[in-house]
């Protein structure tokens, strides 16, 4: 077993059509807005609207850097997908399901980690690395419903 190797799945159910849904998280770079433990996203290169870096920080006090750039953005499949880089290697991805009169947000990533202190860390602290990464996924579902309930009369769960 790679100790460094993740693969993380997480839902949100949220009151929101699809299409709202989607539109707040494609616009990554409003992310800072409604997610506290994304820290920053800007563009790496000003010519490429298709990649971008983050950094991260949820419970553990380390940050984590990456370089995301999109594989595939399908507004009708209602699927967001990144290649990732850096502390970070793998993909990510948001697919999107009507449910219950709402969204369900389906979240997948498979990473293996790159940062050397993770790595020396990997089977010691693996639990504390899962349990952080719930924490901060908790915390995205949270401000997410926050802030689609803002411009909707229905109101978001929490």
């Amino acid at each position: 077993m790679n100790w460094c190797r993740y693969r993380f799945r997480s839902v949100w159910d949220l009151r929101a059509a699809p299409g709202a849904v989607y539109a707040a998280l494609e616009r990554v770079e409003e992310y800072p807005r409604w997610w506290r433990e994304v820290r920053e996203v800007r563009e790496v290169t000003p010519v490429d609207d298709r990649t971008g870096t983050a950094r991260l920080r949820s419970l553990v006090p380390y940050d984590l850097f990456v370089t995301a750039r999109e594989r595939r953005r399908d507004p009708v499949a209602l699927v967001l997908e990144v290649e990732l880089r850096g502390d970070l290697e793998g993909w990510a991805r948001w697919t999107l399901l009507a449910h219950r009169g709402g969204t369900r947000a389906v979240y997948e990533q498979e990473v293996e980690v790159r940062k050397p202190l993770m790595r020396r860390l990997a089977v010691p602290g693996r639990a504390v690395f899962r349990a952080n990464h719930a924490l901060m996924m908790r915390s995205g579902r949270r401000g997410l419903r926050h802030h689609l309930g803002k411009g909707n009369p229905r109101g978001a769960r929490r």
